[in-house]
Protein backbone atom coordinates (compact mmCIF):
# COMPACT_ATOMS: atom_id res chain seq x y z
CA UNK A 1 0.00 0.00 0.00
CA UNK A 2 2.86 2.38 0.86
CA UNK A 3 4.40 1.78 -2.58
CA UNK A 4 1.07 2.65 -4.25
CA UNK A 5 0.74 5.90 -2.29
CA UNK A 6 4.35 6.80 -3.05
CA UNK A 7 3.78 6.20 -6.76
CA UNK A 8 0.83 8.63 -6.69
CA UNK A 9 3.01 11.36 -5.17
CA UNK A 10 6.01 10.83 -7.46
CA UNK A 11 6.12 13.17 -10.49
CA UNK A 12 5.34 11.30 -13.66
CA UNK A 13 7.53 11.94 -16.67
CA UNK A 14 6.47 11.77 -20.29
CA UNK A 15 7.59 8.60 -22.06
CA UNK A 16 10.14 9.28 -24.79
CA UNK A 17 12.67 7.28 -26.76
CA UNK A 18 16.39 7.89 -26.75
CA UNK A 19 16.18 8.85 -30.43
CA UNK A 20 13.55 11.50 -29.75
CA UNK A 21 15.82 13.13 -27.17
CA UNK A 22 18.87 12.84 -29.42
CA UNK A 23 17.04 14.45 -32.34
CA UNK A 24 15.57 17.24 -30.23
CA UNK A 25 18.86 18.30 -28.62
CA UNK A 26 21.31 17.35 -31.36
CA UNK A 27 23.05 14.55 -29.45
CA UNK A 28 25.05 11.67 -30.89
CA UNK A 29 23.46 8.33 -30.03
CA UNK A 30 25.14 4.97 -29.50
CA UNK A 31 23.07 1.88 -28.80
CA UNK A 32 19.37 1.14 -29.22
CA UNK A 33 17.60 4.32 -30.40
CA UNK A 34 14.21 2.86 -29.47
CA UNK A 35 15.03 2.58 -25.76
CA UNK A 36 12.06 4.04 -23.87
CA UNK A 37 12.69 6.58 -21.09
CA UNK A 38 10.08 7.14 -18.40
CA UNK A 39 12.03 9.08 -15.79
CA UNK A 40 15.32 10.58 -14.61
CA UNK A 41 17.48 9.63 -11.62
CA UNK A 42 21.00 10.09 -10.24
CA UNK A 43 23.35 7.66 -11.93
CA UNK A 44 24.03 5.71 -8.72
CA UNK A 45 20.29 5.17 -8.08
CA UNK A 46 18.93 4.84 -11.62
CA UNK A 47 16.81 1.84 -12.61
CA UNK A 48 16.02 0.33 -16.02
CA UNK A 49 13.83 2.73 -17.99
CA UNK A 50 15.48 5.84 -16.54
CA UNK A 51 18.02 8.29 -17.95
CA UNK A 52 21.04 9.49 -15.94
CA UNK A 53 24.23 11.42 -16.61
CA UNK A 54 27.90 11.00 -15.80
CA UNK A 55 30.27 13.95 -16.10
CA UNK A 56 33.84 14.85 -15.24
CA UNK A 57 33.10 18.59 -15.55
CA UNK A 58 34.57 20.65 -12.68
CA UNK A 59 33.39 24.15 -13.52
CA UNK A 60 32.03 24.64 -9.98
CA UNK A 61 33.02 23.52 -6.49
CA UNK A 62 29.45 22.32 -6.07
CA UNK A 63 29.95 19.68 -8.75
CA UNK A 64 31.61 16.51 -7.50
CA UNK A 65 33.08 13.96 -9.90
CA UNK A 66 31.82 10.50 -8.96
CA UNK A 67 34.09 7.44 -9.13
CA UNK A 68 34.14 5.72 -12.51
CA UNK A 69 32.82 2.58 -10.79
CA UNK A 70 29.46 4.34 -10.36
CA UNK A 71 29.22 4.67 -14.12
CA UNK A 72 30.37 1.11 -14.73
CA UNK A 73 27.72 -0.33 -12.38
CA UNK A 74 24.73 1.88 -13.17
CA UNK A 75 21.42 0.28 -14.16
CA UNK A 76 20.25 3.32 -16.15
CA UNK A 77 18.91 2.48 -19.60
CA UNK A 78 20.13 5.76 -21.13
CA UNK A 79 23.21 7.72 -20.09
CA UNK A 80 24.29 11.24 -21.04
CA UNK A 81 28.05 10.97 -21.26
CA UNK A 82 31.20 12.64 -22.57
CA UNK A 83 33.06 11.01 -25.50
CA UNK A 84 36.12 10.06 -23.45
CA UNK A 85 34.01 8.20 -20.87
CA UNK A 86 32.14 5.97 -23.34
CA UNK A 87 34.60 3.11 -22.76
CA UNK A 88 33.50 2.90 -19.10
CA UNK A 89 29.75 2.72 -19.79
CA UNK A 90 27.79 -0.54 -19.43
CA UNK A 91 27.58 -2.43 -22.70
CA UNK A 92 23.78 -2.71 -22.66
CA UNK A 93 23.13 1.00 -22.06
CA UNK A 94 22.10 3.46 -24.76
CA UNK A 95 24.44 6.46 -24.74
CA UNK A 96 23.70 10.07 -25.60
CA UNK A 97 27.14 11.54 -26.23
CA UNK A 98 27.77 15.25 -25.63
CA UNK A 99 30.45 17.62 -24.32
CA UNK A 100 28.42 18.79 -21.31
CA UNK A 101 26.18 16.13 -19.74
CA UNK A 102 25.42 18.49 -16.83
CA UNK A 103 24.06 21.08 -19.21
CA UNK A 104 22.13 18.62 -21.35
CA UNK A 105 20.46 16.88 -18.38
CA UNK A 106 18.79 20.19 -17.51
CA UNK A 107 17.20 20.30 -20.96
CA UNK A 108 16.16 16.65 -20.69
CA UNK A 109 14.57 17.27 -17.29
CA UNK A 110 12.54 20.12 -18.73
CA UNK A 111 11.41 17.98 -21.64
CA UNK A 112 10.43 14.83 -19.75
CA UNK A 113 8.76 16.64 -16.85
CA UNK A 114 7.27 19.43 -18.91
CA UNK A 115 4.15 20.88 -17.29
CA UNK A 116 1.00 20.22 -19.31
CA UNK A 117 -0.15 23.33 -21.19
CA UNK A 118 -2.43 25.65 -19.22
CA UNK A 119 -4.69 27.99 -21.12
CA UNK A 120 -7.93 29.76 -20.47
CA UNK A 121 -9.16 32.48 -18.16
CA UNK A 122 -11.20 31.43 -15.14
CA UNK A 123 -14.68 32.86 -14.71
CA UNK A 124 -13.69 33.49 -11.09
CA UNK A 125 -10.77 35.76 -12.04
CA UNK A 126 -11.32 39.52 -11.68
CA UNK A 127 -10.15 41.32 -14.82
CA UNK A 128 -10.97 45.01 -15.11
CA UNK A 129 -11.89 46.73 -18.34
CA UNK A 130 -8.85 48.15 -20.07
CA UNK A 131 -6.60 45.11 -19.59
CA UNK A 132 -4.83 44.36 -22.87
CA UNK A 133 -4.09 40.74 -23.82
CA UNK A 134 -1.81 40.42 -26.86
CA UNK A 135 -3.07 36.89 -27.48
CA UNK A 136 -5.81 36.01 -25.03
CA UNK A 137 -6.10 32.40 -26.21
CA UNK A 138 -2.50 31.66 -25.25
CA UNK A 139 -2.84 32.96 -21.67
CA UNK A 140 -3.81 31.27 -18.43
CA UNK A 141 -5.41 33.17 -15.54
CA UNK A 142 -6.47 31.13 -12.50
CA UNK A 143 -9.30 31.46 -10.02
CA UNK A 144 -9.51 34.69 -7.99
CA UNK A 145 -6.52 36.26 -9.71
CA UNK A 146 -6.86 40.03 -10.15
CA UNK A 147 -5.65 42.08 -13.10
CA UNK A 148 -6.29 45.82 -12.96
CA UNK A 149 -6.91 48.40 -15.67
CA UNK A 150 -4.04 49.28 -18.01
CA UNK A 151 -2.11 46.05 -17.53
CA UNK A 152 -0.54 44.51 -20.64
CA UNK A 153 -0.32 40.72 -20.77
CA UNK A 154 1.90 39.31 -23.51
CA UNK A 155 1.36 35.85 -25.11
CA UNK A 156 1.92 32.58 -23.20
CA UNK A 157 1.78 34.24 -19.77
CA UNK A 158 0.48 32.12 -16.87
CA UNK A 159 -1.06 33.86 -13.85
CA UNK A 160 -1.96 31.40 -11.10
CA UNK A 161 -4.86 31.66 -8.62
CA UNK A 162 -4.91 34.57 -6.16
CA UNK A 163 -2.11 36.50 -7.88
CA UNK A 164 -2.48 40.28 -8.16
CA UNK A 165 -1.41 42.36 -11.18
CA UNK A 166 -1.78 46.10 -10.60
CA UNK A 167 -2.55 48.99 -12.92
CA UNK A 168 -0.34 49.54 -15.96
CA UNK A 169 1.89 46.56 -15.19
CA UNK A 170 3.41 44.82 -18.21
CA UNK A 171 4.04 41.06 -18.06
CA UNK A 172 6.40 39.75 -20.77
CA UNK A 173 5.93 36.75 -23.04
CA UNK A 174 6.08 33.34 -21.35
CA UNK A 175 6.36 34.70 -17.80
CA UNK A 176 4.82 32.70 -14.95
CA UNK A 177 3.27 34.45 -11.94
CA UNK A 178 2.55 31.99 -9.13
CA UNK A 179 -0.22 32.05 -6.55
CA UNK A 180 -0.18 34.88 -4.05
CA UNK A 181 2.37 36.99 -5.92
CA UNK A 182 1.70 40.74 -5.88
CA UNK A 183 2.93 42.94 -8.74
CA UNK A 184 2.35 46.66 -9.23
CA UNK A 185 4.31 49.62 -10.62
CA UNK A 186 6.44 47.21 -12.62
CA UNK A 187 7.52 46.04 -16.05
CA UNK A 188 8.34 42.32 -16.12
CA UNK A 189 10.41 40.86 -18.96
CA UNK A 190 9.95 37.66 -20.93
CA UNK A 191 10.28 34.13 -19.49
CA UNK A 192 10.44 35.31 -15.88
CA UNK A 193 9.19 33.31 -12.90
CA UNK A 194 7.62 35.13 -9.96
CA UNK A 195 7.15 32.60 -7.17
CA UNK A 196 4.46 32.34 -4.52
CA UNK A 197 4.04 35.31 -2.20
CA UNK A 198 6.64 37.50 -3.90
CA UNK A 199 6.02 41.25 -3.86
CA UNK A 200 7.17 43.49 -6.71
CA UNK A 201 6.71 47.25 -6.91
CA UNK A 202 5.53 48.22 -3.42
CA UNK A 203 6.79 51.44 -1.84
CA UNK A 204 10.29 51.24 -0.40
CA UNK A 205 11.48 52.00 3.13
CA UNK A 206 12.17 55.65 2.32
CA UNK A 207 11.77 58.23 5.08
CA UNK A 208 13.21 61.56 6.14
CA UNK A 209 13.19 63.05 9.62
CA UNK A 210 11.43 66.42 9.84
CA UNK A 211 10.86 68.29 13.11
CA UNK A 212 11.51 65.13 15.08
CA UNK A 213 9.09 63.02 13.04
CA UNK A 214 9.66 60.29 10.47
CA UNK A 215 8.13 61.50 7.21
CA UNK A 216 7.54 59.14 4.28
CA UNK A 217 9.10 60.05 0.92
CA UNK A 218 6.59 59.42 -1.90
CA UNK A 219 7.82 56.85 -4.40
CA UNK A 220 7.24 57.47 -8.11
CA UNK A 221 9.73 55.02 -9.67
CA UNK A 222 9.01 51.52 -10.90
CA UNK A 223 10.55 48.07 -10.88
CA UNK A 224 12.00 46.84 -14.16
CA UNK A 225 12.86 43.14 -14.42
CA UNK A 226 14.79 41.91 -17.47
CA UNK A 227 14.19 38.65 -19.29
CA UNK A 228 14.59 35.26 -17.56
CA UNK A 229 14.61 36.70 -14.06
CA UNK A 230 13.48 34.36 -11.27
CA UNK A 231 12.15 35.82 -8.02
CA UNK A 232 11.84 33.42 -5.10
CA UNK A 233 8.91 32.89 -2.75
CA UNK A 234 8.20 35.72 -0.30
CA UNK A 235 10.95 37.91 -1.73
CA UNK A 236 10.39 41.65 -2.18
CA UNK A 237 11.61 44.17 -4.74
CA UNK A 238 10.63 47.77 -3.87
CA UNK A 239 9.84 50.42 -6.45
CA UNK A 240 12.27 53.30 -6.75
CA UNK A 241 11.65 56.63 -5.05
CA UNK A 242 12.76 58.82 -7.97
CA UNK A 243 14.56 56.28 -10.18
CA UNK A 244 13.62 52.73 -11.14
CA UNK A 245 14.73 49.60 -9.32
CA UNK A 246 16.30 47.38 -12.00
CA UNK A 247 17.18 43.68 -12.17
CA UNK A 248 19.12 42.52 -15.24
CA UNK A 249 18.52 39.61 -17.61
CA UNK A 250 19.04 36.09 -16.27
CA UNK A 251 19.42 37.04 -12.60
CA UNK A 252 18.12 34.48 -10.10
CA UNK A 253 16.87 35.59 -6.70
CA UNK A 254 16.22 33.01 -3.98
CA UNK A 255 13.44 32.97 -1.39
CA UNK A 256 13.12 35.62 1.33
CA UNK A 257 15.33 38.26 -0.28
CA UNK A 258 14.84 42.03 0.00
CA UNK A 259 15.88 44.49 -2.71
CA UNK A 260 15.28 48.10 -1.69
CA UNK A 261 14.32 51.19 -3.70
CA UNK A 262 16.64 52.37 -6.46
CA UNK A 263 18.87 49.28 -6.44
CA UNK A 264 20.39 48.18 -9.74
CA UNK A 265 21.29 44.48 -10.03
CA UNK A 266 23.17 43.40 -13.15
CA UNK A 267 22.80 40.44 -15.48
CA UNK A 268 23.22 36.74 -14.64
CA UNK A 269 23.62 37.26 -10.88
CA UNK A 270 22.78 34.78 -8.10
CA UNK A 271 21.29 36.05 -4.83
CA UNK A 272 20.93 33.31 -2.22
CA UNK A 273 18.19 33.17 0.40
CA UNK A 274 17.97 36.00 2.92
CA UNK A 275 20.02 38.58 0.99
CA UNK A 276 19.14 42.14 1.96
CA UNK A 277 20.21 45.03 -0.29
CA UNK A 278 19.72 48.60 0.94
CA UNK A 279 18.70 51.55 -1.22
CA UNK A 280 20.91 52.86 -4.01
CA UNK A 281 23.21 49.85 -4.19
CA UNK A 282 24.73 49.02 -7.60
CA UNK A 283 25.46 45.34 -8.23
CA UNK A 284 27.42 44.40 -11.35
CA UNK A 285 27.00 41.48 -13.72
CA UNK A 286 27.53 37.82 -12.76
CA UNK A 287 27.77 38.61 -9.05
CA UNK A 288 27.29 35.87 -6.44
CA UNK A 289 25.82 36.85 -3.06
CA UNK A 290 25.72 34.09 -0.43
CA UNK A 291 22.87 33.51 2.01
CA UNK A 292 22.00 36.33 4.42
CA UNK A 293 24.43 38.83 2.93
CA UNK A 294 23.56 42.40 3.93
CA UNK A 295 24.68 45.36 1.80
CA UNK A 296 24.60 48.94 3.14
CA UNK A 297 23.24 51.98 1.29
CA UNK A 298 25.07 53.16 -1.79
CA UNK A 299 27.67 50.38 -1.95
CA UNK A 300 28.92 49.24 -5.38
CA UNK A 301 29.64 45.57 -6.10
CA UNK A 302 31.81 45.02 -9.18
CA UNK A 303 31.32 42.61 -12.04
CA UNK A 304 32.12 38.93 -11.31
CA UNK A 305 32.54 39.65 -7.58
CA UNK A 306 31.26 37.35 -4.84
CA UNK A 307 30.37 37.80 -1.19
CA UNK A 308 30.36 34.92 1.29
CA UNK A 309 27.32 33.95 3.37
CA UNK A 310 26.39 36.03 6.44
CA UNK A 311 28.69 38.88 5.43
CA UNK A 312 27.96 42.55 6.04
CA UNK A 313 29.16 44.77 3.19
CA UNK A 314 29.84 48.42 4.07
CA UNK A 315 32.37 49.35 1.38
CA UNK A 316 32.69 48.83 -2.36
CA UNK A 317 33.78 45.44 -3.71
CA UNK A 318 36.03 45.70 -6.81
CA UNK A 319 35.51 43.64 -9.95
CA UNK A 320 36.25 39.95 -9.56
CA UNK A 321 37.10 40.03 -5.84
CA UNK A 322 35.78 37.63 -3.20
CA UNK A 323 34.80 39.26 0.08
CA UNK A 324 33.50 37.80 3.32
CA UNK A 325 33.11 38.54 7.01
CA UNK A 326 31.61 41.31 9.14
CA UNK A 327 32.50 43.91 8.11
CA UNK A 328 33.27 42.23 4.79
CA UNK A 329 36.77 42.39 3.34
CA UNK A 330 38.92 40.39 0.94
CA UNK A 331 38.59 36.68 1.58
CA UNK A 332 42.30 36.09 2.22
CA UNK A 333 42.36 38.94 4.74
CA UNK A 334 39.34 37.52 6.58
CA UNK A 335 40.91 34.06 6.76
CA UNK A 336 44.17 35.48 8.16
CA UNK A 337 42.23 37.34 10.87
CA UNK A 338 40.25 34.22 11.68
CA UNK A 339 43.40 32.09 11.91
CA UNK A 340 45.06 34.66 14.21
CA UNK A 341 42.03 34.72 16.53
CA UNK A 342 41.80 30.92 16.66
CA UNK A 343 45.52 30.67 17.44
CA UNK A 344 45.43 33.14 20.32
CA UNK A 345 42.16 31.81 21.75
CA UNK A 346 43.55 28.27 21.76
CA UNK A 347 46.79 29.48 23.40
CA UNK A 348 44.79 31.11 26.18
Amino acid sequence: MLKIIKSWMTPRGAKMTAKELADKFGLKIQGDPNTVINGIAPIADARPGQVAFYSTETNSNAFKVLPVSVLENTRASVILIQPDMVKHAPKNATLLICDSPRGEIVKVLGEIYREPPRRGISHDAHIERGVFFRNRRSNYVGQFATIERGAVIEPDVKIYPNAYIGRNVTIGRGTVVHSGAHIENATIGADCVIHNGASVGKDGFGYTRQDGHNVFIPHVGRVVLGDRVSLGANSCIDRGALTDTIVGDGTKIDNLCQIAHGVVVGKECFLASGVGIAGGVKVGDRVLLGGHVGIANGVKIGNDASVGANSGVFRDVPDGEKHMGYPAGPGTEFLRHYAWIRKHVNND
